[in-house]
This record gives structure tokens, C-alpha cells and sequence, in this order.
């Protein structure tokens, strides 16, 4: 059964998980204990250097498990056979899941959530996160497939936050939006076309504010799921902010 608790308790557990890879995030992220390691991943061909000889270590103090691959096997698991170094780590995140969970989590509360549409700039996506974390947004709906994937370059670019934010994964962002709408959220695109500003939109339903490609905006099928249009004030011309600076924006509105 498909829906059974113990399904459902396995799917939660393989949703929160997430794979880095890479020998120094790999290592960094072992020397900080309150990451919650679930499995080492190590190519068998890997030469005993210093940086594997203190991964191996630090994964037999912790007592986290280790498994050994062939360059194949490793490949499949990072996703990124050449810039893994044979090295890979399963972090099991407690915030780190499914937009459809969160929905029946969350189908009478006030929340805002960042929806990312495209997004294919990893030090973008790492700085929206950053600025998502320190202004409270409750979570950020990252599809699988468009975005820029989670990364060394992202974790390094989000110092660190990417392990303290919710990150609310989906197959395809357009068909997930419409659900939220269909429970009251209010889907927010930015156009500088919008009558509405950030400053009016209010908080009596939830909302989710869409942010767009670096170059081409937001996606046609996204923007049809949307249910608003909001534009942020500018001077002097100016047409548009980048991406990661119009998060910040959003993830601070209330705090000044």
C-alpha cells in the first residue's frame, strides 16, 4: 500500500535526504557535528590522500556507515561524475523535503514560501537561500529539474544556510503552484507592470512569491499558475533588480 504509515515514514526519510558531493564539502560537512549524516560514499579507486584519510576517519568516529563503489556506482549516486572526486555524502535533513508535504501540512496556516523558476546561477541560488533563511521565509519550492542543483558552489555560496533552511522540492513548479492556489495560497509573479507593490500585498492568506530566470523572467506556464502580479518600486530608470537582490528584498519586508 502505497499509502501506508510505514511507506509513508520511508518516503519522508528518502525525501529529506540530500546527496553533496566533492572531497572538501564532503569533509567540511563531517567536521560539523550537527549535520545529520546518513551514508559515506567513496569510489574504491580513490588514492589514500590526506583529505580521504580524514573523511574515512571522521566517518568511523561518527560511526556513520561507508560504502564503497566503482566509478559507475559512485557516478550514479552524485550525479556528477566529474567533479565528485569520488567522494559523496548522504545528509538526512529534517527540513529538507516535498512541496506536497508541506501543502497537507499546512492546509489552514499562514505561510510565504519563495518559488524559484529557473534559476540556473548556483551562486544565485545559494544567495537566495542565504537571504531566505535570515528573513524568515517558511520554505523554498525548488523544482528538480530547470533550477541550478544543489552543489558545492551552492552550499558555499549560502554559507551555510542551505542546512538551516526548508527546501520543498517538486517534479515541475507550475502544477504545484496551482494546488497552492487551490488552498488559498496567493501566487505572486514580479512584473514591473503590476499595479500592486510588495509594500500593499498583506498577509490575510499565504503567499508565494515567484522568482524568475535571470534572463528571461518567469516561465509561461508558471505565470499562468500565478494568481497575482506585484511590482517593487524603482528610480531612475532602472527596469530590474537581480534575482538574488529581489529575494532579499521579499525575505525582508517585514523586518523594517
Amino acid at each position: 500500500m502505497t499509502d501506508s504509515p510505514e511507506y509513508l515514514k520511508k518516503r519522508a526519510f528518502f525525501d529529506s535526504l540530500l546527496t553533496i558531493y566533492g572531497r572538501k564539502p564532503v569533509l567540511e560537512a563531517l567536521e560539523d557535528p550537527s549535520l545529520p549524516v546518513h551514508k559515506l560514499h567513496l569510489a574504491e579507486s580513490n588514492r589514500k590522500d590526506a583529505f580521504i584519510s580524514r573523511i574515512e576517519a571522521l566517518a568511523e568516529t561518527r560511526n556513520i556507515e561507508i560504502a564503497h563503489w566503482d566509478r559507475k556506482g559512485l557516478s550514479r549516486i552524485s550525479k556528477n561524475a566529474r567533479q565528485d572526486q569520488g567522494v559523496a555524502l548522504d545528509l538526512a535533513l529534517p527540513r529538507y523535503g516535498t512541496a506536497e508535504a508541506f501543502l497537507e501540512e499546512n492546509r489552514d496556516g499562514r505561510y510565504e514560501l519563495l518559488a524559484l523558476d529557473g534559476i540556473t546561477n548556483p551562486q544565485n541560488l545559494g544567495m537566495i537561500i542565504r537571504s531566505a533563511c535570515a528573513g524568515g521565509i517558511d520554505g523554498i519550492l525548488l523544482p528538480r529539474k530547470g533550477c541550478a542543483q544543489i552543489d558545492p558552489l551552492v552550499i558555499k555560496a549560502s554559507v551555510g544556510t542551505l542546512f538551516k533552511t526548508r527546501i520543498l522540492r517538486c517534479d515541475q513548479l507550475a502544477p504545484v503552484l496551482v494546488k497552492f492556489a487551490e488552498r488559498g495560497a496567493r501566487v505572486c509573479a514580479l512584473s514591473s507592470h503590476a499595479s500592486d507593490t510588495l509594500r500593499t500585498i498583506d498577509d490575510a492568506a499565504p503567499n508565494i512569491f515567484v522568482l524568475g530566470n535571470e534572463t528571461h523572467g518567469v516561465s509561461p506556464a508558471v505565470d499562468n499558475a500565478c494568481t497575482n502580479r506585484l511590482r517593487i518600486p524603482m528610480q531612475n530608470g532602472v527596469e530590474s533588480l537581480n534575482v538574488a537582490i529581489t529575494a532579499a528584498l521579499i525575505s525582508f519586508r517585514h523586518q523594517f
